[in-house]
């Protein structure tokens, strides 16, 4: 701002603070003419100011009312932008609201047209209906004449309502009768199938009871056939223990006659019994090892006589 202000006296006031002297010569001038020119001119200078200033004030304050009446302005003008801007929002909305009230009406005009067709058709398809009814009516005249002779006459009936009313309790009962067949029908159907899938599971039983009794059969058979197979062994088996019972106590036998034999030769103390062939066995054993060592001793006796009697001859 003192820019502008130092730019403002430059620009505006330069001429006017300048103060042309009339020309003299500088040697005439004194130093208090001088003194007093730059003084007056100071003068001149400094009430050229004040005047400046003052109309720079006035200028100030004229523009500072200015600029708080536009600033006025502004705001008395954001305010009717405001107001301006609302004012189109509703009428924008009232718009909008106008445009669906009339779409709807449009829509709603449609749909009575629509309507008034639709009644149109069905007025119609009633007034057909209405006719073949007439013609109906018509045609059917013949049987309420004969119903009207048939109540006449008869003595049961009195009015033509009790013959219908008879007419429907008869098919009513007829059509009850019917449902009873139809469902003694569906359930006799069902007791069929369940019949016959009775039957057929009990023939899959049968036949798989059979299936197991040809397995058992074949295993009876191949039982019997390993039975047979078994006996054949066991009767060979006692065929062959008779043979060994018999050579066992053929063996026991001569066991102990051998035994006798020694000990009645040996005359041995503490005798086995007559049962433990091992025992006797053991003495046997004993008895021929003796023997094996006296001839072993008889044997080298004659080696060592036959040596002694080389060496003497």
């Amino acid at each position: 701002m003192a820019l502008n202000l130092e730019d403002y006296f430059r620009t505006v006031y330069e001429d006017k603070l300048l103060v042309k002297m009339p020309e003299r010569e500088d040697e005439q001038l004194t130093a208090a003419t001088r003194l007093l020119e730059k003084r007056r001119e100071m003068a001149e200078v400094e009430q050229a100011l004040a005047t400046q200033k003052e109309e720079f004030h006035v200028k100030m304050e004229s523009l500072h009312q200015r600029r708080e009446e536009l600033g006025n302005k502004e705001e008395l003008l954001k305010e009717s932008l405001l107001k301006f801007d609302k004012f189109l929002k509703e009428n924008d909305t009232k718009r909008s609201r106008a445009v669906r009230k009339a779409r709807a009406e449009r829509d709603m005009a449609r749909q009575k047209d629509r309507d008034i067709e639709r009644l149109g058709k069905e007025i119609d398809s009633l007034q057909a209906r209405k006719e073949r009814l007439q013609g109906r009516v018509k045609n059917n005249a013949i049987y309420w004449e004969y119903m009207n002779k048939v109540t006449n006459r008869s003595e049961k009936f009195e009015e033509i309502r009790e013959l219908t009313v008879r007419f429907d309790a008869l098919l009513s009962t007829r059509e009850q009768l019917l449902q009873r067949e139809s469902e003694g029908q569906e359930r006799m159907e069902a007791e069929r199938m369940r019949l016959h899938r009775y039957t057929k599971d009990c023939s899959d039983l049968i036949l798989q009871y059979n299936n197991q009794l040809a397995t058992l059969q074949t295993q009876l058979d191949d039982a019997r056939s390993q039975a047979l197979k078994w006996e054949s062994t066991w009767n060979h088996i006692q065929a062959t223990a008779a043979k060994k019972t018999l050579l066992l106590g053929q063996i026991k036998m001569v066991t102990l006659n051998l035994y006798q034999m020694l000990n009645k030769q040996t005359k041995q103390e503490g005798e086995v019994a007559v049962e433990d062939t091992a025992g006797q066995l053991d003495k046997i054993q004993l008895f021929i090892q003796d023997l094996s060592d006296i001839l072993c001793d008889l044997k080298r006796m004659d080696m060592v006589s036959a040596h002694t009697s080389s060496h003497v001859n």
